[in-house]
């Protein structure tokens, strides 16, 4: 069987060689292309369709999850695993549900992006033990599973308008980021703060920050 074909998609450039690399030892994958952005990663696609792809969700301006979408409808034949620092409890059923077909949690171990890779390319999809255990008992039971983090009642939208948020962009640069209205842009921000409890602007502000902080202490 031919090696398969793969692209990197991170913003940290260090982190995307690193992946590049580690693919590139491998016998069956071999990495073919790197983006840093959603729109890099279309633009790659686009030029050259790849077996396999490597997708971080923490992107300059649109996220991983808006690059799997579009990666879902636009090029299907290519399967997606998602390498994150977040935590696969909240993020995990997001990104497979956007149409990644694996998650990886930054902090393993190298050869489990590797294992990832080989299980999605055979046509399987790849999450934790615990995931898992998890999806199937939601599958037996057909009950939500509870989450401990506020952030679950977000929809992916108001995910990625915290995130912006957080980076200290205003309602206009988000507007323009996501290619949306600044109309729909402040009611997702006033969605955010409903949901979340929080009374301001200023707490909406410092509660963004805090989850970003917080996610890069754990990159």
């Amino acid at each position: 069987m031919p090696s398969a074909s793969v692209l990197v998609v991170d913003d940290h450039p260090i982190l995307r060689e690193g992946i590049a690399q580690l693919v590139n030892r491998e016998p069956d994958l071999r990495t073919v292309a790197e983006a840093g952005s959603v729109d890099e990663a279309i633009r790659a696609l686009a030029l050259q369709p790849v077996d396999l792809a490597v997708v971080d969700l923490s992107l300059q301006g649109r996220s991983g999850i808006e690059l799997l979408k579009s990666m879902r409808t636009r090029f299907p034949a290519t399967r997606a695993v998602v390498v994150s620092m977040h935590d696969e409890n909240l993020y995990a059923e997001r990104a497979l549900r956007a149409g990644a077909r694996g998650y990886v949690m930054k902090q393993e171990a190298p050869r489990k992006i590797v294992a990832a890779l080989r299980e999605v390319r055979a046509g399987n999809l790849y999450v934790s033990d615990g995931l898992r255990a998890r999806l199937l008992e939601r599958a037996v039971s057909d009950v939500p599973a509870p989450s401990s983090s506020p952030l679950s009642a977000l929809t992916d939208r108001e995910l990625e308008v915290l995130r912006l948020i957080g980076s200290g962009l205003k309602s206009g640069e988000i507007a323009r980021t996501l290619n949306r209205s600044v109309n729909t842009v402040e009611a997702h921000r006033a969605n955010i703060k409903r949901k979340l409890g929080l009374a301001s602007a200023t707490e909406l502000a410092r509660f963004a920050f805090a989850a970003l902080e917080a996610a890069a202490a754990a990159d």
